[in-house]
């Protein structure tokens, strides 16, 4: 799992709200929602397996400097070791390679040749450690339980109804690169046909704790699946917002549903959780994390096993899963999500801006996309893909923006760019700045028709100055055809 980043105090309101009120401390009762799927026969994924798997990942960091970090010998072993295990299975692999600051990494993405291509379900987690260590809980531990699951499958005789994929992501540990470079790679029609993407990020933590994400409201019915797994099994579990440190985010980001497992790292175990999972109160989940101690000796067995096991439910789970027939494209608003209700769903761009923080108001419901307001040198973006059909006759791009300053002057220190990106070419429809801002909300209208037959991308994109604060606040999207 990759470092924390502190974030500033309106980045991290905006971050618990989008959490849904999540927290790692946060109560085993679980909030009303609506019921989860019934929980399934589950497959018994092989505890030796997956340790065998842990074994040969730690053979190749030791005959390779001690690492398997991005750019080095190790990982590139690791990528060959995994996708002949998959190869040999059937599964269809492809190797993504990208550049990084510590040389070419790559991701390697495996799809089981059967199911309704148009129905995708991932699992996920990254493959590569940490330059002082061998990664076998961070993470090589999600990395063989992912795997293990997908071969037990694969020798299963299971008939899949949707598409099954596996990731194994390159670079995580500078950044989440590879699961960005992924998405990035992505037409909006792929992203569309991924229905959901599951992390596993660190399962065998030798004191360990049972934690499932809470940070996306779109991702809250797999979340449910998963807890619903543990309470069946009668093991004791937890929310947890892990604050975007891992390789869900890059889905988030487009509005997919994500959830994910975890066993803890760093922080402390309370007395509390202690009681509740044994193991060592006031000693960390996981003292090895980032250390060039996280060998196969700091592994927790019975961790790694439920974690593969609830792995394995997951992959059976979502593999028959009926999604029934592709919906079809949205009419009237091109826009989901258009007025910000549902947090970040839907919009990519910067992590903050999409918020219900009241500091600034809202012109209908809570939420509403509230870029600048910072006071010193930052960008933000806020922007979604949308496809406008090529028998529209018109396309009309609207919004509501009401601003203010605490710049004075006819200089424009501050501006927001409204741009449609299509391709290669940004074009930018109207820039507005922090001369002549009005508190009071106003509509702004474009018309869009010349991109009618494209998919392009709307976007928001704020520049603000290294002092005194300039907001703009956008809500009530609209892209209407006729």
């Amino acid at each position: 799992m990759a470092n924390p980043t502190r974030l500033t105090a309106r980045l991290a309101v905006s971050a618990l709200c989008l959490a849904g009120a999540a927290s790692a401390a946060s109560a085993s009762a679980a909030p009303v929602a609506a019921a989860p799927t019934a929980v399934t026969a589950s497959p018994d994924i092989s505890l030796a397996n997956t340790q065998a798997h842990l074994t040969q990942l730690q053979s190749i960091a030791t005959a390779n400097g001690g690492n398997r970090g991005t750019g080095r010998p190790g990982y590139a072993a690791s990528i060959s070791y995994v996708k002949g295990k998959l190869d040999a299975a059937g599964f269809v692999t492809t190797v993504q390679s990208f550049s990084t600051s510590s040389g070419t990494s790559s991701n390697l993405v495996a799809e089981w040749p059967a199911g309704d291509p148009d129905h995708v379900v991932m699992l996920g987690g990254h493959l590569d450690s940490v330059a002082n260590g061998a990664g076998i809980n961070d993470n090589g531990s999600g990395s063989a339980g992912i795997l293990e699951s997908a071969l037990t499958y694969a020798a299963s005789g299971q008939s899949a109804k949707n598409r099954l994929r596996v990731a194994f992501w390159g670079a995580e540990e500078l950044g989440l690169l590879g699961s960005k470079h992924y998405m990035s790679t992505l037409s909006t029609a792929d992203k569309d046909r991924i229905e959901v993407y599951l992390n596993v990020d660190m399962i065998g933590s030798p004191n360990p704790g049972y934690f499932v994400y809470d940070d996306n409201p779109a991702g809250n019915g797999a979340r449910d699946e998963l807890t619903s797994w543990y309470t069946a099994k009668g093991i004791p579990w937890e929310y947890i917002d892990v604050q975007g440190r891992s390789d869900h985010a890059a889905f988030r980001s487009y509005g997919i549903p994500t959830a994910g497992i975890f066993s803890g790292a760093e922080t402390l175990k309370t007395s509390s959780q202690a009681q509740k999972w044994g193991g060592t109160g006031g000693r960390a989940f996981d003292p090895c994390y980032h250390s060039s101690c996280d060998t196969t000796a700091n592994i927790n067995a019975t961790s790694l096993d439920r974690g593969a096991d609830l792995i394995g439910h997951m992959l059976w789970l979502y593999a028959a899963k009926d999604y029934g027939t592709t919906p079809p494209q949205p009419t009237g608003n091109l826009l989901l999500n258009p007025g910000f209700e549902s947090g970040a769903v839907s919009w990519a761009g910067t992590v903050g801006p999409i918020t219900n923080n009241t500091g600034r108001p809202a012109r209908t419901g809570t939420w509403k996309a509230w870029l600048g307001g910072n006071g010193s040198t930052s960008t933000e973006s806020v922007q979604q893909s949308v496809s406008i059909p090529s028998t529209a006759s018109s396309a009309t791009l609207s919004f509501w923006l009401r601003s203010d300053t605490a710049e004075s002057g006819s200089t424009a220190y501050d501006t927001m760019k409204v741009q449609v990106v299509d391709g290669a070419t940004t074009s930018t429809l109207a820039t507005y700045s922090n001369v002549g801002t009005s508190a009071t909300y106003a509509q702004k209208t474009f018309n869009v028709t010349a991109y009618k037959g494209k998919t392009v991308t709307l976007k928001f994109l704020l520049s603000e100055d290294s002092s005194l604060q300039t907001s703009f606040v956008v809500d009530d999207t609209s892209l209407a055809t006729s």
